[in-house]
């Protein structure tokens, strides 16, 4: 057997006080693996079994033998850690006494440092102590090291100590760029500017003239506005079910699991007290190789509520929180943009504080990106609900989603249609995601503009069946405020992407231009005018309309004909989404969607004020008020 290298202690210079453990650096004859493992079995640590089970997986699947073990739950981290420190003679360093050298901690980066699980701490005359919280970590980097700082040497840190001396350090500039990753001319972050306001009341001063001066002129035009979207929205729809219900392409043959590869998973948290038990035993139901999976809770750093819930409810070790750095913008993009640089997988996932994914749909994400080319870059699954009859509205909601994730978008993607990604149960190739820039922090509806913007540089989006279940938002007020949201990110959406009409129209060409036209402002134009539309229900209650009076008979009813069209258009959308949906809520619900509809008037007029108030607020939505009673999947 390989002797271990012996790390001896350097003598300290006088000037050093408090007396600090040095090690000297690494022995380049580094053990292997092997002897890793005969010095666990030697120490008592591990049982033989379980080492013999690591080892082989370490050979089937690669990858590091202590994450193997730890994410198995086949030894405890403290245990590790001091097993760790007598393999390599390291001694711990206290970041919390003693801080990161700035200037050491800049030349590394602290983005690459929260990444790696390493930070230069201390210099010693010509030697850098490097805090690290894997040996393996640090040998693995000490060639780039050695390059950047000359010698060095590691002492043992914990992955807590190591990201919060980070963040007390270099927490502001972390924080900006997580904010600043998209290029100015892709965000939305300079809206609100006073010109901007100056156009805004120019054009409500316009529009406020003109319906006083010209009344029944305006009230022609937003009709026929009004019109003209309807019937496109309708077209598109319609066009979305031929093409969702059509058979869809074979899948690939199953992965093999050395093919498989590594997922990072990230779940934005903020004021969540009553979710974390519950989401930690819907994220451990993943059948995924716990090797080879991740979950990062991304946490505000002054979120206390959601930190002590997390502390409370004992993370499995392949389960981690990151504390994103304080600052004045909250945003959930912004949260993941500052997490996706700790990510190590090579699939990104993105999941909400509810969420109740099917145990399997990691490993049929894995399968359809290994079956497809680099240029699909992102997989969007199913949303439905565990609290479909809670009551009126949920039901309603759920209608809403099972068309929209079941027919509409599915349709829209085999169309070759830009696809306005939905928030949560996303999955992403990190090579695509980091060269976009990843997400706009300043988009309150981050997912449907990285969507666009995917579409935008050439990636494709599938949709891939496979369900993640989610709480209902099914009060009122609530459920106002959260399309409100959607509503005001979908304006910002439209607006920053039509900065450049010609560049965006060279970038998508013509059927994805026109798509992304149609989609924006047929679903903007629809919501905020629905009045408009409202106002032909007067007719059959015997009252005259000023439109309809003036149009010749034939007119009138082609008018009535794409009325009654897009009323047999929904109901039929609506009876087929629900019979793929494993909620089996009665067809006769249908037409209720008409009391439901009204609601995102009302958001949408909510959402035009904080456009020009308050662009970035991000109105969040309360979960844990419902669960199943299976604490996943659907309610029966």
């Amino acid at each position: 057997m390989a002797a271990r290298p012996r790390l001896v202690p350097l003598p300290e210079p006088a000037a050093r006080a408090p007396r600090l453990a040095l090690v000297a650096p690494v022995a380049e004859t580094a053990a292997p693996a092997e002897t890793l493992a005969l010095g666990l079995l030697r120490d008592g640590v591990v049982q033989p079994d379980d080492l013999l089970q690591a080892l082989a997986l370490r050979a089937e699947q690669g990858g590091s033998l202590t994450e193997i073990l730890l994410r198995r739950g086949l030894i405890a981290e403290p245990v590790l850690r001091r097993a760790l420190a007598r393999h390599w003679d390291l001694e711990e360093a206290d970041l919390a006494a003693r801080a990161p050298d700035p200037r050491l901690l800049d030349q590394l980066g602290a983005e690459s440092c929260l990444r790696d699980g390493l930070v230069p701490w201390q210099a010693i005359g010509d030697l850098v102590l490097v805090a690290t919280t894997r040996p393996e970590d640090f040998l693995r980097q000490r060639p780039a090291l050695e390059a950047l700082f000359g010698r060095v040497s590691p002492v043992l840190t914990t992955p807590t100590a190591l990201e919060t001396a980070v963040l007390a350090a270099r927490g502001p500039a972390l924080d900006r760029a997580a904010l600043l990753r998209v290029p100015e001319g892709e965000s939305c972050r300079n809206w609100g500017q006073p010109h901007h306001q100056f156009w805004v009341r120019a054009a409500l001063a316009l529009t406020l003239a003109l319906t006083l001066a010209a009344p029944m002129l305006m009230l022609w035009a937003v009709t026929l506005w009004c019109l003209i979207t309807l019937a496109l929205a309708t077209a598109m729809k319609g066009a979305a079910i031929f093409a969702a219900l059509r058979r869809p392409a074979p899948e690939g043959p199953e992965v093999l699991a050395h093919s498989l590869p590594s997922v990072s998973v990230m779940v934005a948290l903020y004021k969540e007290g009553n979710i974390a038990t519950r989401l930690v035993k819907r994220l451990s139901r993943l059948d995924y190789p716990r090797e080879l999976l991740e979950i990062l809770l991304v946490v505000e750093e002054k979120d206390q509520i959601t930190r002590r819930a997390l502390a409370r409810a004992a993370l499995p070790v392949w389960m981690r929180v990151v504390v994103v750095p304080d600052g004045p913008l909250k945003t959930k993009p912004r949260a993941l943009n500052h997490a996706l640089t700790q990510c190590r997988g090579s699939i990104i996932g993105v999941y909400d504080a509810e969420d109740a994914p099917e145990p399997d749909q990691i490993r049929k994400v894995a399968q359809r990106f290994l079956n497809r080319g680099p240029e699909v870059a992102c997989l969007q699954g199913v949303l439905d609900f565990y609290n479909p009859r809670t009551n009126w509205l949920s039901r309603c909601f759920t209608m809403e989603y099972a068309s929209w994730f079941r027919i509409i978008l599915p349709g829209l993607a085999r169309m070759g249609l830009p696809i306005p990604l939905g928030g949560t149960t996303l999955f992403f190739r990190k090579a695509a995601l980091e060269r976009l820039g990843a997400w706009d922090a300043f988009n309150v509806t981050e997912d449907a503009d990285l969507g666009m913007r995917l579409a935008r540089h050439g990636y494709r989006t599938e949709l891939i069946a496979t369900t993640t279940f989610e709480e209902a938002n099914c009060r009122a007020l609530p459920w106002v405020k959260q399309r409100s949201r959607w509503l005001k990110g979908y304006f910002m959406t439209y607006a920053v992407h039509m900065r450049a009409p010609r560049a965006l129209l060279r970038q998508l060409g013509w059927w994805k231009f026109l798509g992304f036209q149609v989609f924006f402002l047929t679903t903007l134009s629809q919501y905020v005018l629905a009045p408009v539309m409202w106002s032909f229900w007067i007719v059959p209650l015997g009252l005259p309309h000023p439109v309809l009076t003036a149009l010749p008979d034939l007119w009138h009813g082609a008018l009535v004909g794409l009325f009654l069209a897009t009323e047999v258009l929904l109901l039929s959308l609506t009876v087929v989404a629900l019979r793929l949906t494993p909620n089996r809520i009665s067809p006769l619900w249908a037409p209720v969607l008409h009391l439901y509809f009204p609601l995102g008037a009302l958001a949408s007029y909510k959402a035009l004020w904080e456009l020009t108030c308050k662009p970035f607020y991000w109105d969040k939505t309360s979960h844990g008020h419902f669960d199943s009673p299976a604490d996943a999947g659907p309610s029966e």
